[in-house]
């Protein structure tokens, strides 16, 4: 139906972040039995946290995850512990991409990494490809969220992942945490983000019951099939899953979520305020229904997802104002956080969470 729909393509490695491929073609041949050379390695262009390569080995299609070079917060760039989710999840959810090793070994690319499966698939990034109307997005839409709701039901002790998370007091903890974070990061005066942060300490809801947690889950981290796009085949960067209060997950996706009359910064990164997508408030109350839990606190979530994705903007612009990457893109992330900002201070105001510049 779709077959004319262009593939995620990968492109040129970007300045500063090739790896050495001399040293990795030596390890893959050695450790990948029955493929060949010559390696040829591109890069995936989207992503702001770990970097994810294509590597081209022979005729064999790989992908790569490694953490930014300078990067210093381990914790968000574990590829042991992502690698560990990803083979977990594998034994109960076919939605993953299957690992295929993993290396600690510094010596060969500077950084532990991981090799993975290639899947072939449309992702929807900051524009839509040609012929997706009102109609078929409201399909992919409702899709994305019917999809998280199917994670939230997976049997993460039956995949072994008991171990990789915390559950109990999961909502204070991130406050808390991000909270740190933004004050190790912190750049310039901005006081709605203070003032958020203030208000979720304030204001912690009763968590709900723990389940696995993408942690990133918004519309450029799904693989869409291209011959029925409201098909989710493959969910993609698992770098922070743990387990914990799934609405702090719904959080973290109406975080991202831009409505028209946001801010136009906000709109350009993504797709969601694009027609035929739900509200915020419609995402949250499909959700709800399909999953048969209490969103009453949504607005609470909600706050959280917004000051979470601008400590995460934040973060990455003090890496590139303390020199530590050149990448052009983050130059402007400082905009993105003072917006998000604006934002959480607009819905604790209006205490709603869509709908916020009328």
């Amino acid at each position: 139906m779709q077959n004319n729909l262009p593939l995620d393509r990968a492109v040129s490695v970007r300045p500063g972040e090739a790896l050495d491929t001399q040293s990795l073609e030596s390890y893959l041949l050695a450790q990948l039995p029955g493929t060949h050379g010559p390696l040829v390695v591109e890069q995936f262009p989207s992503g702001y946290s770990n970097l994810t390569y294509l590597l081209r080995l022979g005729e064999q299609e790989l992908v790569l995850r490694r953490p930014p070079f300078g990067a210093a917060v381990k914790s968000g760039h574990d590829m042991t512990r992502e690698y560990r989710m990803l083979a977990g999840l594998r034994t109960v959810y076919p939605k993953v991409p299957q690992p295929l090793l993993y290396c600690e070994d510094d010596a060969v690319l500077g950084a532990p990494f991981y090799v993975m499966e290639r899947i072939n698939g449309v992702i929807l990034r900051n524009r839509l490809p040609e012929g997706i109307g009102p109609e078929e997005m409201g399909a992919i839409c409702h899709a994305l969220v019917d999809t998280l709701v199917e994670l939230h039901g997976l049997d993460y002790e039956r995949a072994g992942l008991t171990e990789l998370g915390h559950p109990e007091g999961y909502v204070a903890r991130q406050v808390s945490g991000w909270t740190q974070r933004y004050h190790k990061a912190r750049t310039d005066d901005l006081p709605e983000l203070e003032a958020a942060a203030a208000w979720l300490a304030a204001y912690l809801p009763r968590e709900q019951r723990p389940t696995l947690l993408h942690n990133d889950y918004r519309y450029d981290n799904v693989v869409l099939d291209p011959a029925t796009l409201s098909h989710i085949i493959a969910i993609l960067d698992w770098e922070m899953a743990t387990l914990g209060d799934p609405l702090m997950d719904i959080g973290t996706t109406l975080g991202y979520w831009a409505e028209p009359g946001d801010p136009a910064e906000l709109r350009q990164f993504g797709i969601s305020s694009l027609p035929g997508n739900l509200d915020r408030q419609q995402v949250a109350e499909r959700y709800a229904q399909q999953s048969g839990r209490d969103i009453s606190d949504i607005l609470f979530y909600y706050v959280y997802g917004l000051f979470k994705v601008a400590v995460i903007a934040q973060q990455i612009y003090y890496r590139y104002r303390q020199g530590h990457t050149q990448d052009p893109r983050f130059a402007g992330l400082i905009h993105i956080v003072r917006a998000t900002g604006q934002l959480a201070a607009r819905a604790i105001e209006k205490k709603r969470i869509h709908h916020l510049f009328e």
